[in-house]
């Protein structure tokens, strides 16, 4: 049982046992992980604060054959965002990103750049940056990296650049203009290609200020997780809960 160690922000974690708990981890190398951290909830165990939700840490773990759970013997606390979650609204922000991560990776598949995306979001958050405005650019950017985003700046029919708002095609492929829409049932931003083109030229804003009006950020929400929804054939709990 050779003990490995990696780089990891926890996404959540639960009870199991008298004492024990299983904490889902997202590691920058090791992908999506889950493991029992045995003792973890007697006073004063080794853990402490270290598997608070989206703290980052570095954790040591060993592994048998044959076991889906890893086993923990030691995390230390690298950076927390312990003091986000005072704010409620924030904090259920944390809980989405943390749910879309966990749903749509398989187990033990690096994702560098969900990481680093989910690392920098987080600390522009930390930061006081704009709350709404960071939650559209994770989403567009999950999108993005994941191959789930659509041309928006074209009709997916007649290849015109669209200059007003579109039309989301019925398997979020494309997007049609007025004149090519099947129905309209699904509507997209005209906003949203200038916010696609300023999300991919631009770090998560650590400023409370946002280049986009409130209505804009609104109508892009309905459009990215309308996507979201779709491919992860149900809405987030966290999401819901958002709303």
């Amino acid at each position: 049982m050779p003990l490995d160690q990696t780089e990891a922000i926890v996404l959540r974690s639960f009870n199991i046992g008298d004492q024990d708990k299983v904490v889902v981890f997202f590691s920058r190398d090791k992908g999506l992980l889950r493991g029992v951290a045995k003792g973890a909830r007697k006073f004063g165990n080794r853990f402490g604060s270290c598997l608070e939700p989206l703290s980052l840490i570095n954790v040591f773990y060993y592994e048998k054959e044959r076991k889906d759970l890893v086993t923990l013997s030691q995390a230390d606390l690298i950076e927390s965002f312990f003091e986000v979650h005072r704010d409620y609204r924030a904090s259920c922000t944390l809980g989405y990103f943390a749910e879309l991560v966990e749903e749509f990776f398989p187990s033990r598949a690096s994702e560098d750049l969900i990481f680093r995306l989910l690392l920098s979001t987080l600390r522009a958050i930390k930061e006081k940056g704009d709350l709404e405005f960071l939650s559209r650019y994770f989403e567009a950017w999950f999108l993005q990296i994941n191959g789930l985003l659509p041309d928006f700046r074209r009709c997916k029919k007649c290849r015109k650049r669209l200059v007003e708002a579109g039309w989301l095609s019925p398997r979020r492929d494309g997007v049609y203009c007025a004149a090519c829409a099947p129905f309209k049932k699904e509507v997209v931003p005209a906003e949203l290609p200038a916010f696609l083109e300023w999300v991919r030229k631009n770090a998560p804003p650590r400023e409370n200020t946002s280049p986009f009006s409130a209505g804009q950020l609104k109508a892009i929400s309905q459009a990215l997780q309308s996507l979201i929804i779709f491919h992860l054939e149900r809405e987030p709990k966290s999401l819901h809960s958002l709303k």
